[in-house]
Order: C-alpha cells, then sequence, then structure tokens
C-alpha cells in the first residue's frame, strides 16, 4: 500500500501536462532515496523520503463495517487511517546557480502538490492497490507540524541543513484477518400464529385474521397473466403473476366479493373467509 502511495506521487510529478508550464521539473528525475551525506544523484533529482508512518488519530473511524454474504452478516473492523509524510527536496545538477535552481525545482514541486488537497481517483489511483478508497485521499502539503526541528532531523540524517517541504498523504489499511470471520445471520426470525380469542372486557369471541390467495384461469383452464384481483369490501388489490396466481391480506373472516379485471372483462365472485370445506384456495375462471 505504502509503495503504491509512493508511484501515485511519482505519477502526480510526473504528469506530461505540466511539461510547458514547469520545464525543470518535467527534465528531473523523482527518487525515493534516503538523502544522507552520501546520496548523491547523477542528475537533476527531485527526492521523496518517507520518514514517519503514523495513524491518524483525528481522521480515526470507530464505526464497523458489514459485508452481507450468503444470508449472513460478517462484521469487519474499520480500516486504520496512516498519515504517511514524504521529505521533498531538489537537487539540481550542472548549469549556474546551483541555489536558484533548487528553488525553481522546489516552486514547481510546492505548486504541483498544493492543486490537489485530495488525491483523484483519475487517473492518479487506476491500477494501484489504493483505487477505491473512501473518503477520498488527502493531501497536505507544507503543513507547519512537519519536520519539528529541522537541524536535528538533518543531523542524523548525516547530511547539511538543506531547504525541504513536507507532504503527508492519509491511506487506509484495512485489518489482517488472520482467521474465518464470525459470522451472524442477518434476520432473526419468529414464529406467529393467530387464532381466535375471547376478549376478557366483553366475552366476545375475537375473529381470526386470514390471508387469501388463488389463481385466475380462463374458460380453458389457462392462468390470466396480469390480471386486477380486488377485494372490494376491503378495497385490497393484488395483480397475478406468470402463473396466474395472487395473494392478498390480512382480512378477518367473513363474506366478501372478489372482482377480477383483465382488459375491457370484468367479473366478480362471492366468497366466504375463512374458506369453506377442505380447499384452501379461492380460485376464479374467468367466463368469456
Amino acid at each position: 500500500m505504502i509503495s503504491d502511495l509512493s508511484q501515485v506521487l511519482r505519477r502526480i510529478l510526473e504528469q506530461t501536462s505540466l511539461s510547458s508550464r514547469f520545464p525543470e521539473l518535467a527534465e528531473a528525475q523523482i527518487s525515493f532515496e534516503r538523502p544522507s551525506e552520501t546520496f548523491s544523484p547523477g542528475q537533476t533529482t527531485v527526492n521523496l523520503f518517507l520518514y514517519d508512518i503514523r495513524e491518524h488519530l483525528e481522521l480515526r473511524n470507530n464505526e464497523p463495517t458489514i459485508e452481507r454474504r450468503n444470508g449472513q452478516a460478517i462484521i469487519h473492523n474499520p480500516p486504520k487511517r496512516i498519515a504517511c509524510s514524504y521529505l521533498v527536496t531538489a537537487w539540481p545538477i550542472g548549469g549556474e546557480e546551483l541555489p536558484l535552481q533548487e528553488h525553481r525545482l522546489l516552486s514547481q514541486v510546492l505548486q504541483v502538490f498544493s492543486a490537489y488537497p485530495t488525491i483523484p481517483e483519475i487517473p492518479f489511483l487506476e491500477n494501484t492497490r489504493l483505487a477505491g478508497q473512501e473518503p477520498a485521499l488527502p493531501m497536505v502539503t507544507a503543513q507547519v507540524d512537519g519536520v519539528q526541528s529541522t537541524a536535528e532531523f538533518w543531523t542524523a540524517l548525516g547530511n547539511q541543513l538543506r531547504a525541504s517541504i513536507t507532504v503527508t498523504v492519509t491511506i487506509a489499511i484495512k485489518e489482517l484477518k488472520l482467521s474465518e470471520p464470525e459470522k451472524t445471520p442477518t434476520v432473526i426470525t419468529r414464529n406467529l400464529q393467530l387464532e381466535q380469542r375471547i376478549s376478557p372486557a366483553t366475552g366476545a369471541l375475537i375473529p381470526s385474521f386470514f390471508r387469501i390467495s388463488g389463481q385466475v384461469t380462463d374458460v380453458e383452464g389457462q392462468p390470466v397473466v396480469e390480471a386486477r384481483v380486488t377485494l372490494v369490501e376491503w378495497n385490497l388489490s393484488a395483480q397475478t403473476d406468470t402463473n396466474g396466481y395472487y395473494t392478498m391480506g390480512v382480512i378477518s373472516g367473513g363474506a366478501y366479493t372478489l372482482r377480477v379485471e383483465k382488459e375491457n372483462q370484468v367479473q366478480e365472485a362471492s366468497i366466504t373467509v375463512p374458506v369453506e370445506a377442505e380447499a384452501r384456495d379461492y380460485n376464479i375462471q374467468l367466463q368469456q
């Protein structure tokens, strides 16, 4: 992930569209070496030295993410937000007034990086492991709290003090699963039974509730598709499926009227809920 980030920063600095505006930067090579006393590039170079990697506590997210797979939920801890800080230096080779060449290079790098408060997905993150990260990768350039003591920092590198820019990019790194994650059901179900009860207040019978279903066919017994079936007294409607079946409810027991409509044909039938005898369905055959 971090190596991908370094390559992304290289892409930003090597944009061909910038060559006319920043010719010195266009001709410089991009490296990621430790700028110690022995660092001596053979050509003009912009060096990005990764010197600090730490969790960005202000961007920490404690909300887990839930992955749903095959009817089960897998809970993932949120990714860590890791801030990667680079020390950017310029190393001109040849020509006159090397310090001014160094300043021009740093100025051009500063302008390019400052143009991206976040790194765009296209074209910079394509074909890298950083593609698709949410939220977008924030990039902070020349921040105040970069290298706290510049002189001590360069002394630790074993080199002399040099002008530099600090660039910090925060990336998201997902947790490493060392074992199969625990799965939990996504839905908790329970059985609910509706039955006749006696009201303790009045002693009257409380009616049961029912769903009604059936099939609509034509005179030849073929299913009628997309017919509208209406329970008139309850103003409930349903549409038959590809096999002519419909379902509606829930309603209490009683005598009702079913109306079936298909194009210009309308037919009504009287039904009793619950259905009489052993039949379970409320089938209707349309008569021409």
